[in-house]
């Protein structure tokens, strides 16, 4: 299929004679107007540029086909892993295609499963998420948390599990929270309520920590612990399986700080303050597993950026009493948990998971044979469990949950996916290429076998690259659309990730941002010389700080890509702290406050740096109307400046989604949105798709 491209009549975006000065250097915003969601302009404007970009998508003659066979692909049943609280049982489940999973519990592994709670029955258009869901230690009451057009903006209800009715206090405005068990109540986060019209854009200050106790109203809520003096700070609570420590994380995001704080309160000595086992906030982090009686399991990356466990004594939490239970290793440790009398402990090994049993005291028991390479989740459980449950997936295949049996060190299939998907009809493998400073990136390559790839090969690549957040493999059943039509998908571990701990994390923040930049810039190049595709056939997709990866590269590299896919980007790196919940990326980025990173985060800033009379990919961009986490403005007003200065006839498209938010609010907006990015793509690339019928 031969590409072909007409110039689009863009909507006319107005502009405003708006300048900002940062240290003596004058900046245009003449799309400033955009940043208001509540004006009847940006209204206007909004759905002048759906009516183009759906315009364009429904012209696409395999759209609809596409969209099918996604749904097509999604129609299996999906279960989470099971928690137990006393003798009951949780777990989600979707039979397919329904909007929202479902919450159901039975009573032993033998008993019946029976509907608990049934998100899609929360609102009419079934927009409403279910987010939190916390049993009781006993497991007689649920909280959970709803939230509306898939807001980061969560509202607390409480189930009863016998009745399977609610109680009728409702705690509102929580964020940055999970609700954390004590007693007849629970601890959780929250902010004072922001002005009406501004929930989606205000900026969020002050954020507190209350108690809440069953059947009272959340004005009797007792505060817990506030701080005045520091506006952008998270407070967050959780405590040991016994209830017996209370431990109090405090991190500052708003700085160039990493790390947290933490503190503790032993509630069966009377304590009723919170005592410092980390005083002060630095690059370092700190987190409690569980208590061993009156002594604390901590994580730790002090000294030790790939992370170590230790035993702390809260009456005496200075470093040299600290004792290290496992020490760091190579490998960064992921994840640790107790149950059962065991330490579970997990390492990424080359982006692939290990996990070993340990005793309390650290000594190796064995290692967990797991079926592949690949990734695993779970292992959580209570002191007294003899078996815990664990969720192996890898790039092809679906996710299996296993039960791990303590005693027999074994491991069964406990469920299965039901999803009419051959493994062995494709293949994924790993690279590693050499970055601009020699460094060696990982990059997984998946792809159906018997394809030729070739220097042709139409090719999708991913990544993400920040805030430690690591790619490991994972199966996708929508990436199953793009394999089965002869596609190669490229999955990039660029530096800014944790994927090789700490020191892989830092390599790319802040001044050291565009480190992440040449990686995946030197991955597209690896594929090009190593013969898989060209720059005609290559398509290249990053969502939330992946959208600023591909705003930034876009603008270095413009030559190197066919289809690029900005998906509720960072795209102003000089505003992004002014919205909602944005400041908590100043450790990560900087501010354009502090004149030294103002000179570093200018230069690379996606919206600053597109240039006028360049040919640029042919782009979608991204979002949505409930995006309160990246704010919609930020795809606006890129959206409205690559129209502005970008030549040639490729298409420059914003697709806004409505009722959704950073991720989409239900099923069918999830599939609509990745049948619209497909299409676009494929269309883009000149892949002409074949659907059986």
């Amino acid at each position: 299929m031969t590409v072909t491209s007409q110039k689009l009549s863009y909507p006319t975006t107005s502009t405003v004679d708006h300048t900002d000065i940062y240290f003596g250097t004058v900046v245009s915003d003449p799309y400033r107007w955009l940043e208001d969601d509540r004006s009847e302009e940006t209204a206007a404007w909004v759905l002048a540029q759906n009516d183009l970009t759906f315009g364009y998508l429904e012209t696409i003659p395999y759209r609809g086909a596409l969209k099918a066979r996604l749904q097509e692909i999604l129609n299996y049943p999906r279960y989470s892993t099971p928690t137990r609280r006393g003798d009951r049982f949780f777990f989600f489940k979707n039979d397919g295609l329904q909007e929202q999973s479902v919450a159901y519990v039975q009573d032993g592994l033998d008993g019946e499963p029976r509907l608990l709670l049934d998100p899609n029955t929360f609102s009419e258009d079934q927009t409403t998420a279910l987010r939190a869901f916390s049993p009781s230690k006993d497991g007689t009451y649920v909280v959970y948390a709803v939230s509306e057009g898939s807001s980061d903006w969560q509202r607390y209800r409480i189930l009863n599990v016998d009745t399977g009715e609610t109680l009728p206090e409702t705690l509102e405005w929580v964020k940055v929270s999970y609700p954390a068990w004590c007693g007849d109540g629970f601890y959780y986060g929250r902010y004072d309520a922001p002005e009406d019209g501004t929930e989606l854009s205000s900026r969020n200050e002050f954020h507190k920590v209350y108690y809440h106790r069953l059947g009272t109203e959340q004005s009797q809520d007792e505060l817990i612990y506030e701080d005045p003096d520091h506006p952008l700070r998270f407070h967050f609570v959780y405590l040991t399986e016994d209830e017996r420590f209370v431990m109090l994380s405090i991190s500052d995001r708003g700085q160039p700080k990493l790390g947290n704080a933490l503190y503790v309160k032993d509630l069966t000595a009377g304590e009723t303050e919170f005592s410092p086992l980390i005083a002060t906030i630095t690059d370092e982090s700190f987190g409690v597993v569980d208590n061993l009686g009156d002594r604390l399991l901590m994580t730790t990356d002090k000294d030790a950026p790939n992370r170590k466990l230790v035993l702390v004594d809260p009456k005496k939490p200075v470093e040299d009493q600290w004792q290290t239970i496992l020490p760091e290793r190579p490998e960064p440790l992921k994840g640790v948990s107790y149950a059962g009398g065991k330490l579970f402990v997990s390492y990424l090994k080359d982006v692939t998971t290990r996990v070993y049993v340990h005793s309390p005291d650290g000594t190796l028991e064995n290692e967990v044979e797991l079926p592949g390479l690949g990734t695993v989740g779970g292992f959580g459980g209570q002191a007294d469990d003899d078996f815990v449950f664990y969720v192996f997936t890898s790039h092809i295949a679906p996710p299996t949950i296993y039960r791990y049996t303590l005693a027999t060190r074994e491991s069964t299939v406990f469920r299965a996916p039901e999803i009419a998907f051959d493994a062995n009809a494709y293949e994924a493998k790993q690279v590693f290429y050499p970055s601009t400073d020699g460094t060696q990136i990982p990059m997984f390559l998946i792809h159906k076998k018997g394809v030729e790839v070739s220097g042709t090969t139409p090719t999708y690549l991913y990544a993400y690259g920040g805030f430690n957040a690591s790619m490991v493999p994972a199966f996708s059943a929508n990436r199953i659309a793009l394999l089965e039509q002869g596609m190669l998908v490229a999955i990039a571990n660029i530096r800014g990730g944790g994927e090789y701990g700490r020191a892989w994390h830092e390599a790319a923040i802040r001044e050291k941002r565009p480190t992440a930049f040449n990686d995946f810039i030197a991955a597209a190049e690896y594929l090009i010389a190593e013969g898989y595709t060209n720059p005609e056939k290559l398509a290249i997709e990053g969502r939330s700080n992946g959208g600023l990866l591909m705003g930034a590269v876009m603008n270095l590299r413009p030559d190197l890509f066919r289809v690029a896919l900005p998906g509720v980007g960072v795209m102003d790196m000089l505003r992004f702290h002014k919205f909602t919940i944005g400041w908590n990326w100043i450790a990560e980025y900087g501010s354009s406050d502090n004149e030294t990173d103002f000179a570093y985060l200018y230069a690379y800033s996606p919206l600053h740096n597109i240039r006028d009379d360049v040919p640029y990919p042919a782009t979608l961009i991204v979002t949505a109307d409930h995006d309160d986490r990246v704010v919609p403005a930020h795809s606006f007003k890129y959206a409205a400046t690559l129209q502005a200065r970008h030549s040639g006839d490729n298409p420059t498209l914003i697709r806004i989604g409505t009722k959704s938010g950073h991720g989409a609010s239900n099923l069918t907006k999830g599939i609509e949105e990745t049948a619209d990015v497909y299409a676009f793509m494929f269309h883009n690339l000149g892949v002409e798709p074949q659907f059986s019928s």
